[in-house]
């Protein structure tokens, strides 16, 4: 296997900023830990960075690190995850994790270049849809008070950039710096109560309100201007719309009812016509043009008479009366809709807006109107402008919510709805034409099951619930606010119709020719077996009529397609293909029912869950797979990497909308014989890698106790992270275990196995190696798949990893299955660079491989504090500082890895 000398890597670029906030906090530890804490933080650091030069031994970590008291490691942990947050600050301000090329003028200047015209384009867009969905899963550890602190840093450091020695309020820009690293040095970093659904409802709101309301319409300018808007008349659609799953999404999550779903969709919209409240008070201080120098547009001039503004001061100034208008309508709006007054009462009265297309059509008026005066500086791309975008794109609902539930809860409520309305005794025991059947004729029936005078169980009363408050939902805040119901572990027709019954019981659903479906019902295919049933499933939905009624008047229908299990069920390189089977799959089936194909990909921060760059990942995808439509999660500490502020945002949208454009539209890569041979090769390398994988998970005895006592997964559920519970059932076998503890405790351990294991082996047992080059060169699915992979194999380490195995209390046992690991990782380790051609993990990728070889020598020491503290807590030891020691240290190496959950 191959060896390589630490001392004959490359050294690690310097990165100005990393120095700089590594000096700063350097100080805060200094002044607010003291200089003994300071000189044991620096002489473990060093001992460390000096073993992965290559110039020094493990050992000498492990002395430095026995030095320290138990206060003293807690201090230790924190000051160590410190640097790697503002590290992983300085690297998102420098564009580390940047694809190239990964923006919409580049990615038009691509497909001009393969001769696809901006008409193709234009026509793509007026039929597109992009939408990054916000999900709760609990893979962010950190509290959201060090995050806001992260963030004014970033905002300090842009001030730095522009020359400022002295913030707005007059501070000097590096003592502001300094101060809020204090801060985060003194602010409590765990959680001490368990998170609820309502904080994670505020979380999420606080990511839409503070960053995708700027955000997104300063995108659309920017593309507007890409696209000649104001030479060809033709204006971007407002294609990119937020999505979230908080607040709706109930599956295997108690805590999620009516009432939670009630508080998202009332607190989004409260925040959203907050966001327009001011936007139309600040153009009324922008706006002062006056009759006496230019004629009023006709429209203009009626919105001002009818404001019912009289005030003589502003007598000659219709803009400002029509807007003060716009204001008491919107103040009335937000009466009506929050059952709140406005932030900022006005002096008007005015009648609520009924939908966000009537205020859209009163602020198009004014911005025709500024228009019709022939001054080009007062056309709609300025803050008028971008207050059109963010109706247009956000409503009165902010993001659409989705709902999801486990098909098996649908199952029981529908067969006690039939049972207790006398249709049917016992639906469950039908088969599945049976259920079909039954399940139309009540579709085609406008007679309701449910009956006010009937006490339901409770899981069925709340389910009635949610789709109650869904259609109370759509007469609030518009259709636009709930339009997707994901079936969770979808395998059936009759789990799709299920959705369908329950949705007719509320008039979401009503019969007819044809019948109108106001939410759409969305398979979740989550497993390998799923996967592969998919298009049986979907070819068996569109056949029947009213479906296809229903389909073809939508346009589309969507499929989710779950990473996640399918890693967990079949491993990295099996669920990859598997996926990517699917989708092509998937396309005739819906081109045969002349119905656009809409894919959510359910991607998490690992690898192992979908990780890595979604810029890639998306023009990986099949031919012919995306069409302009593209739903994709953000869970987890994804959200506060590529969300946390404005600009880092801007930049990860534009990579989706870019990547999207190219996935459309750009020619085949591939021939045909080149793609069956690929494929081919595939469907080998995939079947040699799931039976690896399924044969150490699934059928090595042991196994289950191997995994939960080598790793942390026992730990990280004292970590108030999520509202979710860590399993679906009260079990601890593996198969009822989440996908998103599963990947995290690899992750912890150093193992990162969910994002490798298998793929060594197929690599080995594929007799033509000089085919997997070519696939490696030339086929972006396969290139993406090991780019994704190199990088887990970078952050793991097999000598921390067997560190963690000696937890393990069966010696047999541990050796027999780490032997196993830490060999397939070595066979992993060759096989990708033989493939690849390197000499080293990420040689051809120098700026991620100095990032994380940046952060190894900080997080070896974390991790043998872990486990010494894991070893202390496991046989008894009650002090609770040591507890607190082990989920500051699974806080602190989830921060210096990234995408670990």
């Amino acid at each position: 296997m191959a060896t390589l000398d630490p001392a004959s890597l490359p050294p690690i670029a310097n990165n100005p900023d990393v120095r700089f906030l590594g000096a700063q906090l350097g100080d805060v530890i200094r002044s607010y830990g003291g200089e003994a804490l300071f000189e044991a933080t620096e002489a473990i650091r060093r001992a460390s960075v000096e073993r992965h030069r290559g110039t020094g031994s493990s050992d000498s970590v492990h002395q430095q690190l026995q030095h320290l008291g138990l206060d003293e490691t807690l201090d230790f942990v924190r000051g160590f995850m410190l640097f790697s947050m503002l590290a992983n600050l300085a690297e998102d301000r420098q564009g580390i994790a940047a694809d190239e090329g990964a923006d919409v003028a580049a990615a038009l200047a691509t497909l001009a270049r393969e001769g696809i015209d901006r008409e193709a384009v234009q026509a793509l867009l007026e039929r597109a849809l992009i939408v990054p969905v916000l999900t709760a899963h609990p893979t962010e550890v950190r509290r959201k008070s060090m995050i806001d602190h992260k963030n004014r840093i970033a905002q300090l450091m842009t001030l730095k950039d522009m020359g400022h020695d002295e913030t707005p309020d007059g501070d000097r820009v590096d003592d502001a710096i300094t101060r809020q690293i204090a801060l985060l040095w003194q602010t409590r970093v765990l959680r001490r109560e368990r998170l609820y659904v309502t904080d994670e409802v505020e979380t999420a709101l606080s990511y839409l309100r503070e960053v995708f309301l700027p955000a997104l319409p300063a995108l659309y300018q920017r593309w507007d201007r890409a696209f000649g808007a104001e030479e060809n008349g033709w204006r971007v659609p407002s294609f990119v719309r937020p999505g979230s799953w908080i607040g709706g999404d109930r599956d295997g999550n108690p805590f999620v009812t009516a009432d939670s779903l009630r508080t998202a969709l009332a607190r989004a919209c409260e925040a959203v016509l907050g966001f327009y409240l001011d936007g139309v008070h600040a153009l009324g201080a922008e706006l002062s043009i006056s009759t006496e120098h230019v004629a009023v547009d006709p429209a203009v001039a009626a919105l001002a008479e009818a404001s019912g503004d009289t005030a003589e001061s502003r007598a000659d100034e219709p803009y400002r009366r029509a807007l003060s208008g716009i204001y008491a309508r919107l103040a009335a709006t937000h009466q009506a809709l929050t059952g709140k007054p406005a932030p900022r009462p006005g002096r008007l009265s005015g009648e609520p807006y009924p939908d966000p297309q009537t205020l859209r059509a009163d602020l198009v008026a004014l911005a025709r109107g500024l228009s019709a005066t022939e001054a080009g500086a007062l056309k709609t791309s300025g803050a008028l402008g971008r207050l059109i975008r963010a109706v247009e794109t956000f409503g009165f609902h902010l993001a659409t919510l989705d709902l999801r539930q486990n098909s098996a809860v649908h199952e029981r409520v529908v067969a006690e709805l039939l049972k207790v309305a006398g249709v049917e005794a016992d639906y469950a025991a039908l088969d599945e034409a049976a259920r079909v059947a039954l399940l139309r004729r009540e579709l085609a029936n406008a007679r309701p099951l449910t009956s006010r005078f009937t006490d339901y169980s409770e899981e069925t009363a709340s389910e009635l619930a949610i789709v109650q408050a869904a259609a109370e939902a759509h007469a609030t805040y518009g259709p636009a606010c709930i339009t997707n119901y994901i079936v969770s572990m979808a395998q059936s027709v009759s789990d799709l119709l299920e959705i369908n019954l329950l949705l007719k019981e509320v008039g979401l659903y009503r019969p007819g020719e044809p019948p109108h479906a106001a939410v759409m019902a969305v398979p979740l295919f989550e497993t390998v077996g799923d996967l592969e049933a998919a298009p049986q499933v979907m070819r068996d939905w569109f056949a029947l009529p009213e479906i296809a009624a229903i389909a073809a008047k939508r346009g589309h229908q969507e499929v989710m397609i779950g990473y996640s299990d399918s890693n967990k069920d079949g491993g990295y390189l099996t669920s990859t293909w598997q996926l990517s089977k699917a989708s092509t799959a998937l396309k005739p089936v819906f081109e045969a029912a002349g119905v656009g194909m809409q894919l959510f990909h359910g991607r998490g921060g690992a690898v192992g869950r979908g990780g890595g760059s979604a810029f890639a990942a998306i023009r990986a995808q099949p031919p012919g797979t995306v069409q302009g439509r593209i739903r994709i999660t953000e869970q987890g500490e994804v959200i506060a990497a590529k969300y946390g502020t404005r600009e880092s945002a801007m930049t990860n949208i534009e990579a989706i909308a870019a990547a999207t454009l190219l996935a459309s539209l750009e020619p085949e890569r591939l021939s045909n014989t080149e793609n069956d041979e690929f494929c081919a090769a595939m469907d080998a390398l995939s079947d040699t890698a799931f039976h690896a994988y399924r044969d150490l998970v699934y059928g090595t005895d042991g196994f289950r106790t191997f995994f939960r006592q080598m790793t942390p997964i026992g730990e990280i559920a004292g970590l108030k992270i999520g509202s979710r519970p860590a399993s679906r059932k009260k079990s601890d076998a593996i198969e009822d275990l989440r996908a998103i503890p599963w990947v995290f405790s690899w992750a912890q351990a150093r193992v990162m196995l969910p994002g490798w294991y298998g793929v060594g082996q197929a690599l080995a047992a594929y007799p033509d190696k000089g085919r997997l080059r070519e696939m490696a060169e030339g086929w972006p699915l396969f290139a993406a798949t090991l780019a994704n992979m190199e990088m887990v194999l970078a952050k793991s380490d097999m000598a921390i990893a067997g560190h963690y195995a000696e937890l393990v209390e069966d010696a047999g046992l541990r050796e027999a299955i780490f032997g196993r690991i830490r060999d397939a990782w070595h066979q992993t380790h060759d096989g990708l660079l033989a493939v690849t051609g390197q000499t080293r993990l990420l040689d051809k990728h120098p700026a991620l491989d100095a990032s994380i070889r940046l952060r190894l020598p900080y997080i070896e020491p974390l991790n043998l504090l872990q486990i010494e503290l894991m070893k202390r807590h496991r046989a008894g030891e009650a002090d609770p500082r040591i507890g607190e020691g082990i989920l500051l240290s699974i806080n602190a190496v989830a921060t210096a890895l990234r995408n670990s959950g």
